[in-house]
């Protein structure tokens, strides 16, 4: 709880007054809610939330005016121990962090960039939104945090995403005037989460979270640069200073060709300010929003919406060392004969694979959905979604992500289980000790569920569960 006498108490009544100073501090003393978002690439709502009260005896309710989220109401020590939570059916995520990509609003044929992607909540609802079609790239400075990235990526089953690895600010000096739009969820102070952070009152001041806003208009100056003209930007944080958010918008309007957008939000919320400590902003700052958190029961958010409405100076290019990395075709002789030996083991039809671009890393072999192209493939750590990797003779062994992804395509050869211990066993990398009438590669398949594959031995069915999945508590239902 913050005690009335802080920096940030403080701060909040001289910038909003006492009342809504007031109303922040009662309400960062309560328990925070939680949220979470269908994948419509898997499921709908009212699917999900019918067998999460059927088989966990979890309740929630429907948010309005977000056709994907709900709001958890019962069972929120078992919501992320699901089988359907580790198979990628829904993401745990907080109301207020959905709204930055429904106002940046992709579509299928965008090129969109996640400056500031980890651990991956937005892009997988960005991805989403595109119906896994059209490019999404995902950038993440920390590395740990690029694990925990590619790792929702893959739960979810994007297959249009890239990640990167960079420096956000530094961005630029690779893409020029590249994207159709760009999410900027820049690093802040986090106000706005302080129910879920209380640790933040022990550190936060009025300089840190000027200091911050010195990285945060780097980063959009990049995001400038490298969205196209006529191009949009979403800039979004989960704080309520107006150094990290107004003055640093005020900054950009006043040097760089960007004007700002008018936006509705889903949820209640309040302008942004023209004024601050006496001096006036850029009046269109009236057009950015400010989600107050005790107003929807989440956190506290600041969105704008930015339109580029001339071309700027480019950025010198960066060096980078070319790897010999390309995207392949399915009639490529260096996977066609395999592919065609995964579609006649499991009925899928050879158009299908044919719909995607393929590329080696090492062993493993990955696909992306086909609008993606060849440009700048050295600078990702992960291009689309594991296929499967090139075992003895040259065969593919097909993934569990790409048995999810592909499931409503996959025909034969699929083995559903049929009680608590099977599943069990599955789940934990072990054998099903079962009779079966075939050998080699096949799928795992849970009530409407592909889990993902196996392969059946004389010893039975060995999974091939994900060893990164089985390290999760999972709570089995009766």
């Amino acid at each position: 709880m913050i005690e009335q006498s802080s920096k940030i108490s403080t701060y909040l009544n001289d910038l909003f007054g006492q009342s809504i100073a007031n109303k922040y501090l009662e309400f960062a003393g309560t328990d925070h809610a939680t949220y979470v978002r269908a994948n419509p690439l898997k499921t709908t709502r009212d699917k999900i939330t019918s067998s999460l009260l059927r088989d966990y005896n979890i309740s929630s309710t429907n948010v309005p005016n977000l056709p994907n989220a709900f709001k958890i109401n019962s069972g929120f020590d078992v919501i992320g121990k699901t089988i359907e939570h580790i198979i990628g059916e829904y993401y745990i995520q907080s109301l207020s962090s959905m709204i930055p990509p429904i106002v940046l609003d992709p579509s299928p044929d965008d090129t969109i960039l996640d400056l500031c992607s980890a651990p991956g909540s937005k892009t997988t609802e960005i991805g989403e939104m595109m119906n896994n079609s059209g490019v999404l790239i995902a950038n993440e400075i920390q590395l740990d945090r690029v694990k925990m990235l590619v790792y929702n990526i893959e739960r979810m089953n994007l297959v249009n995403a890239g990640v990167t690895h960079f420096k956000g600010e530094l961005l630029s000096k690779i893409f020029d005037n590249h994207f159709d739009k760009i999410l900027v969820d820049a690093p802040c102070s986090g106000l706005g989460i302080i129910q879920k952070k209380g640790e933040i009152n022990n550190w936060w001041s009025k300089e840190k979270a000027e200091q911050l806003s010195d990285l945060q208009l780097k980063l959009l100056i990049a995001a400038v640069k490298m969205v196209k003209t006529g191009g949009e930007i979403v800039y979004s944080t989960c704080t309520m200073t107006v150094e990290e958010n107004e003055m640093v918008i005020d900054k950009l309007l006043n040097k760089y060709p960007v004007e700002i957008v008018d936006i509705t939000l889903p949820v209640k919320s309040i302008e942004g300010l023209t004024s601050y400590e006496g001096k006036n902003l850029n009046p269109a700052l009236s057009k950015a929003r400010r989600i107050l958190p005790w107003e929807i029961d989440s956190e506290g958010f600041f969105i704008v919406k930015l339109r580029k409405t001339d071309d700027t100076q480019p950025n010198e290019k960066m060096n980078i060392n070319v790897k010999d990395l390309s995207l392949i075709s399915f009639d490529n002789k260096k996977i066609k004969n395999e592919l065609i030996q995964i579609a006649a083991a499991f009925g899928i039809e050879e158009e299908v694979l044919r719909k995607y671009k393929y590329i080696f890393k090492g062993r493993d072999l990955f696909f992306v959905n086909s609008d993606w192209d060849g440009d700048y493939l050295s600078v990702f750590e992960r291009i689309g979604t594991k296929f499967g990797s090139i075992e003895k003779h040259d065969a593919i062994n097909l993934h569990t992500q790409a048995a999810q992804i592909l499931r409503n395509d996959i025909k034969k050869n699929i083995f559903t289980i049929q009680n608590s211990d099977q599943l069990k066993k599955y789940l934990e990398g072990g054998i099903i000790k079962e009779e079966f009438d075939y050998r080699g590669q096949t799928v795992v398949k849970y009530k409407d569920y592909i889990l993902g594959t196996a392969v059946v031995t004389d010893g039975g069915l060995k999974s091939r569960f994900p060893r990164a999945k089985r390290t999760q508590e999972i709570l089995y239902p009766e």
